[in-house]
């Protein structure tokens, strides 16, 4: 009897050891991908290069319909350094125009470059701080790379910027002194005409664009862009104005072709 109830707890034993053999020869068959998120996305594509041999260009003029409003005269009395050595006054620059070209404008790639990744320059945008007024007043970098901010007034600045959509948590705010050094900073975020303020001159103020590729430009005072090294293909390019809004339009880059892109906003 007793060897009888031997027998059938080894023969239980054996069949839970197949059983569990069993089960790990099939989880060992799934692959990592399928045993986690099966709608997981595809790995995006290495760092891409740019091919100067196939590469071409897309620029243009930025216009503006009709009368521009006029730029005002920013009175800077509060502050006697803001003046020093400047023979021209300070004016607003919401609408830079000239002959009906529009500067200022931000023209970037946005759509049409599929899992291509572009690592960012380790050669930081400078804004500088002179007459107390932001230079330049646009600006755009990449994603990743660093934006050097500098004093070169005879006066205390700080650099204060809140991204749209967020909290004050979100953003930064920094003092230079007067003829200080500089400060850099590095934004993991894409964003668009993100202001830049400064707290101790109100008036002042600027625009950051953060974008995650290296085809951008800002339009000159002759409202004129140019975006260099594109790879042949077809983009949605993009405009925008800190007052006037977006365009978009869409456009094809042939091998080591320029091709043209205007813009014309109204008010």
């Amino acid at each position: 009897m007793l060897r009888k109830n031997y027998a059938r707890v080894g023969l239980l034993s054996i069949s839970l050891l197949a059983l569990a053999l069993a089960g790990c020869s099939k989880h060992s068959r799934q692959s990592p991908s399928a045993a986690g998120n099966p709608s997981s996305p595809a790995i995006p594509a290495a760092n891409a290069q740019i091919d100067p041999a196939t590469a071409g260009s897309v620029s243009g003029t930025i216009r503006f319909n009709g009368k521009a409003p006029t730029p005002i005269v920013i009175d800077m009395a509060q502050d006697p350094a803001c003046s020093e050595g400047s023979k021209t006054p300070n004016m607003t620059e919401q609408y830079v125009v000239h002959d009906g070209r529009l500067a200022n404008v931000f023209v970037y790639v946005k759509d049409g470059l599929g899992n291509r990744i572009y690592m960012p320059t380790k050669t930081p945008a400078v804004l500088d701080q002179k007459g107390c007024r932001y230079i330049p007043h646009v600006i755009g970098v990449m994603v990743g790379q660093p934006v050097e901010f500098r004093n070169s007034d005879h006066t205390m600045h700080n650099i204060h910027i809140v991204p749209p959509g967020s909290d004050d948590s979100s953003g930064f705010d920094i003092s230079q002194p007067p003829m200080g050094g500089t400060e850099q900073h590095i934004f993991r975020n894409a964003g668009l005409m993100i202001p830049i303020r400064c707290n101790n001159h109100p008036w002042m103020e600027a625009f950051l664009n953060v974008v995650k590729n290296p085809f951008f430009a800002v339009s000159n005072t002759d409202g004129k862009y140019e975006i260099q090294g594109l790879p042949p293909g077809t983009y949605t390019l993009v405009a925008v104005h800190e007052k006037l809004g977006t365009q978009s339009q869409q456009i094809t880059i042939q091998s080591h072709k320029a091709s043209t892109a205007n813009f014309a906003f109204s008010k």
